[in-house]
């Protein structure tokens, strides 16, 4: 008898210790959301964004006390007909006196009207940094709607940055809230469908909500050296219940497969003993599928991909423990009322269900696979590499206020602020470092650059151009505004204007003197050049690490060059179906998104990752049936059909509840979210139906044995003649090594 693993000595000790193991795991999550609540959550600072350029832009001025601050407009207005200037100017006093007297505030500026006399505007600046400012706008907004209690005659709204910064925390909150609501009844249901069983179909949420739950708290502690930049819950959310369900179905579908063949001769403890050998290193496979290739985020540098990758990362690891600890103990306990209800199921002659039995109708869908592979591979790839053509034509932009919720009421205000002053829309911030002695001709330069600047259609023409120079005379800066909006060409050819055109002619001919640009554009031209640079090691790690995890996990080459296909596939018309959907403004009505034209600069990356570890499930799950058949001696075909019949139905419960976690995200406010969600809803369907249905067998039905060189053991196995049909419960089981490497 074979040594036995480590998952299942931790299988077995759980299922003989159950109420340890269940009490322990509950005791876990309790630590981990306790530790949370004292140390709280370290937030990615402006700092931490810095990248290219605009970040040496934002260095220099911060170094020079010249830096963006963080700034809040109260919008006085008419909600109808004109705008009576005295009650404005009147309410203005009255928001200048209340703001001055917060600790929050750094000072207000003088009241400005605009050009048609419709909005006054009070520019507020707070203390502090510009992102953690939205911690602390709480009594700005207060006051501001104390203003307007007491100015009834006219409309007292405050906008900026830390506002909807704000106003975004808080949709964010109410829309993991509603993805709750939205997937747990339906989650329910399918699994409910899947097992005829309440409870059955309760465990997997039980351990993926409470695994949610552990990882959130560990993600807060973890954000202790990766700061956190505010996303980190929500792909936790989105990931952990997707792979939580998974890893249980896995577990359940095998533990009850056992429990039919054992037929009444085994008890639950040896049940889950068997489970365990072949499900838990599954999970362990997957799972490490899952955490490698989300590790390549981190080789981007960037503070939101740190941020996805640990929340990913953690749940992951999260979940793989509560599978392979709490479910055994919980698996145990239920066994025993299953055993009961068996007993009873015979006493009155009733059949059991057969869950270890096949399928007609997977095998009549597998037909096409396994009796002409040939032309099922090709028309499959064929519509795979259709459905992938339109992500030739992608195009990436960071997604801004364009595509802020017009639900937040501080957006609502924002959008009424730059109608009325255009010039606020962009703004580009010129900074220069030069030895003081050059000051002169630094400001000098500057203002020459001003003058170009309200000469060019691409700039606001009578918008303020000051020169700003720190204390020491070392660090100068001036702020060029630009009324268009930011997803605008002109608002690009702006910032192209300034750094080749401007800067060359003016502050460079300076000796010795720094020039740099900063500025929402700046920041996004400048962050989408970073993480292109960073595309080719990120991409070349994530198919070199995927490679290897399968090649380990089935010791076979060609399975893993298959497998870094098939999810190539996966992912390239999940792209393509993305930019279809959300690159133009067809489904903007039905998915509720204001289109850019652009997808998030952020969402292919993210999404090629987390696909490629997502598909490494249904890889390492399927191929894996399919080997244990064929180390039962059996053909190619027939271990294909066996393997992918018998996975199907955990397979396709599984696709069902990946696909309503993620859809539930299309439904979210943030246009990213909605992306993503989109494209991971849309890679499970291809990958499950087609390139596990129709792909997968294809070409291992067409391969045969090659399918799985150069190992040696697959090999013996396949050249001997074909074994029994099913093993023996125990010893032949064992020693037949079915589920090992």
């Amino acid at each position: 008898m074979k040594k036995q693993s480590t998952t299942v000595k931790v299988a077995s000790w759980s299922a003989a210790h159950p109420w340890q193991a269940i009490v322990g795991w509950f005791l876990f999550v309790a630590l981990c959301l306790g530790a949370a609540a004292v140390v709280g959550t370290n937030s990615a600072t402006t700092e931490d964004y810095r990248v290219g350029r605009a970040g040496q832009a934002e260095a220099l001025a911060t170094e020079g006390g010249l830096e963006r601050r963080p700034v809040e407009q109260v919008v006085i207005d008419s909600p109808s007909g004109p705008l009576d200037l005295d009650a404005a100017r009147a309410a203005a006093a009255d928001v200048t006196t209340r703001m001055e007297k917060l600790s929050e505030v750094d000072g207000v500026k003088e009241p400005v009207v605009s050009k048609d006399g419709k909005v006054l505007v009070v520019e507020v600046v707070m203390k502090g940094e510009e992102l953690a400012a939205r911690k602390s706008v709480d009594p700005l907004v207060a006051q501001t709607a104390e203003v307007q209690k007491s100015h009834p005659d006219v409309r007292v709204q405050e906008t900026g940055g830390p506002s909807m910064s704000k106003g975004l925390d808080q949709q964010r909150s109410d829309d993991l809230l509603f993805s709750e609501m939205l997937t747990l009844p339906v989650t329910v249901i399918t699994l409910m469908i899947a097992f005829g069983s309440v409870i059955a179909a309760g465990v997997p949420v039980l351990l993926a909500m409470s695994s949610i739950a552990a990882a959130m708290g560990l993600s807060a502690l973890a954000s202790h050296a990766l700061p956190d930049a505010g996303v980190g819950n929500n792909i936790i959310l989105l990931i952990g219940m997707a792979v939580g369900v998974d890893y249980s179905l896995f577990y359940l579908k095998r533990d009850r497969e056992e429990r039919a063949r054992a037929g009444g001769r085994l008890g639950s403890q040896a049940i889950v003993q068997l489970a365990a050998e072949t499900a838990g290193r599954t999970i362990v496979v997957s799972g490490l599928a899952v955490i490698v290739s989300t590790a390549t985020l981190y080789l981007a540098s960037d503070v939101i991909f740190s941020s996805l990758a640990t929340g990913t990362i953690v749940v992951v690891l999260v979940a793989m423990a509560s599978s392979l600890t709490v479910l055994p103990a919980l698996l145990a306990k239920l066994g025993a009322r299953s055993e009961h209800r068996a007993a009873r199921r015979a006493e009155k002659g009733k059949r059991q269900r057969d869950h270890g039995g096949t399928s007609k109708v997977w095998q009549t869908m597998l037909r096409p696979a396994t009796e002409r592979p040939a032309i099922t591979l090709v028309v499959s790839t064929l519509v795979m590499l259709a459905l992938s053509a339109p992500a030739l034509g992608l195009n990436l932009s960071v997604l801004g206020k364009d595509t802020f919720s017009r639900d937040i009421p501080a957006v609502q205000t924002y959008d009424r602020l730059t109608e009325a002053f255009p010039e606020r829309l962009v703004q580009h911030q010129v900074v220069v470092r030069a030895d003081t002695a050059r000051s002169p001709q630094v400001a000098q330069a500057l203002e020459e650059l001003g003058e170009r600047a309200q000469a060019d259609p691409l700039f606001a023409k009578d918008a303020d151009v000051t020169v700003r120079t720190s204390e020491d005379g070392l660090i100068s800066s001036m702020t060029l505004s630009v009324p268009f909006k930011p997803s605008s060409s002109q608002a690009l050819d702006s910032l192209d204007r300034v750094r080749d055109d401007f800067l060359p002619e003016t502050v460079e001919k300076v000796d010795g003197a720094e020039a740099y640009v900063t500025g929402d554009i700046a920041r996004d031209v400048d962050y989408l050049d970073h993480q292109n640079s960073k595309l080719p090691l990120i991409v070349g790690f994530l198919l070199l690490v995927t490679f290897l995890v399968t090649v380990a996990a089935f010791r076979s080459v060609v399975i893993g060059l298959i497998g870094i296909v098939l999810n190539l596939l996966s992912a390239a018309a999940a792209f393509g179906l993305l930019v279809v959907v959300f690159q133009g403004d067809w489904a903007q009505g039905v998915l509720d998104f204001n289109s850019t034209g652009a997808i998030g600069a952020r969402v292919p990356l993210f999404l090629f990752v987390i696909l490629f570890g997502l598909s490494m499930d249904y890889q390492v799950f399927v191929v894996s049936r399919i080997r244990e058949a064929a180390l039962r001696g059996k053909d190619t075909r027939t271990a294909v059909l066996e393997g992918i019949v018998s996975s199907a139905g955990v397979v396709t419960s599984a696709a069902v509840v990946m696909v309503t976690v993620f859809s539930s995200f299309i439904f979210l406010s943030l246009v990213e979210m909605k992306q993503m969600g989109f494209s991971l809803a849309v890679a499970v369907l291809l990958d499950a139906f087609i390139v596990r249905i129709m792909i997968l067998p294809s070409a291992l039905t067409l391969l045969g044995k090659a399918s799985w060189w150069p190992s040696r053991g697959m090999r013996q196995v396949l050249s001997q003649p074909p074994g029994p049909t099913e093993p023996v419960v125990s010893e032949l089981r064992q020693t037949q090594g079915t589920g090992r490497l």
